[in-house]
């Protein structure tokens, strides 16, 4: 019997990006995935925490991958950063004896064990390799027709240790959105940063790295943006009314996560999708012409 993928949801999932849950459980639910939370996850650290104290960064992502591997032979996050962190401690684990040392001793004091064995999975990569294209398109009953979409990927999920893609020009976001009926636009921008967490620290350069992508966006005509990670989420679609004023500019993309886009192509309603959660919100020309549902 096929084990259900050990789902790690990340903090953000549960705050700031619950739409991204939202969308990932109800497109589970159509396409049959099965999905079961890690029981008793904590935070990954993300990236701050890793520069703090990297040794305790490690032993909080491996305390995740010892409880997952309790669940399942695969643990899954839809989030890039907490992704990265995942694959980051799980090879550090399986290459450096030491280091597996110190993090055995720490995970002894829990009563827990990590034996290597788990595969680790960006969501994106469940959807596309093990869902499959063609399945996609035939579960898009409301194919997304006409819908300009710029895929962008973000920084995290191709690099260093990411999705089995191009380091530098990934398709598989826009494959994905191929399948679903929507045209993926000429985004050449698709895994430049943007800025990440140094919008709490350096707003300046995290606002213009964010005007760049938009502008690219708007460039190639893109209707909408589609994201993988919840940090991109917020920064590029939160703080377009600040980068408007900074820069005189008008922006007004919506930008959806891809699980959101794949649910519209599902006839999967608005509210299950969480997109009123949005701050910019699909204009109601695109919402009759994408026929969503209320």
């Amino acid at each position: 019997m096929t084990k259900p993928y050990a789902y790690f949801p990340g903090c953000s999932l549960h705050a700031t990006s619950r739409a991204y849950d939202e969308s990932i459980r109800a497109i589970a639910a159509v396409a049959e995935i099965d999905l079961e939370e890690v029981d008793d996850w904590n935070c990954c650290g993300a990236t701050a925490y890793m520069n703090v104290n990297e040794a305790f960064s490690h032993c909080l992502t491996a305390r995740n991958l010892a409880l997952a591997e309790k669940q399942s032979d695969q643990i899954v996050s839809p989030c890039s950063a907490c992704y990265t962190n995942l694959r980051k401690t799980h090879r550090y684990l399986d290459e450096y004896s030491e280091f597996r040392e110190q993090i055995d001793v720490a995970l002894a004091e829990a009563d827990l064990k990590y034996e290597g064995d788990l595969r680790v999975r960006h969501f994106l990569e469940v959807i596309v390799e093990d869902l499959g294209l063609d399945r996609i398109a035939e579960l898009s009953t409301r194919p997304l027709e006409g819908l300009k979409v710029a895929p962008y990927y973000g920084c995290q999920i191709v690099r260093p240790l990411g999705i089995d893609d191009d380091p530098d020009r990934p398709m598989m976001l826009d494959y994905l959105l191929t399948a679903l009926g929507a045209t993926p636009v000429e985004f050449p921008m698709k895994t430049v940063c943007c800025g990440g967490s140094l919008m709490g620290t350096q707003e300046d350069v995290a606002l213009r790295l964010c005007r760049n992508l938009l502008l690219c966006a708007q460039h190639h005509g893109a209707d909408v943006i589609a994201v993988t990670c919840p940090l991109c989420q917020i920064n590029l679609d939160a703080y377009q009314g600040r980068i408007n004023s900074r820069y005189d500019a008008n922006f007004r993309f919506p930008v959806l996560y891809f699980t959101q886009l794949m649910g519209i192509a599902f006839g999967v309603s608005a509210e299950a999708l969480g997109l009123s959660r949005g701050i910019v919100r699909l204009g109601k020309p695109l919402r009759q012409s994408l026929e969503i549902q209320p």
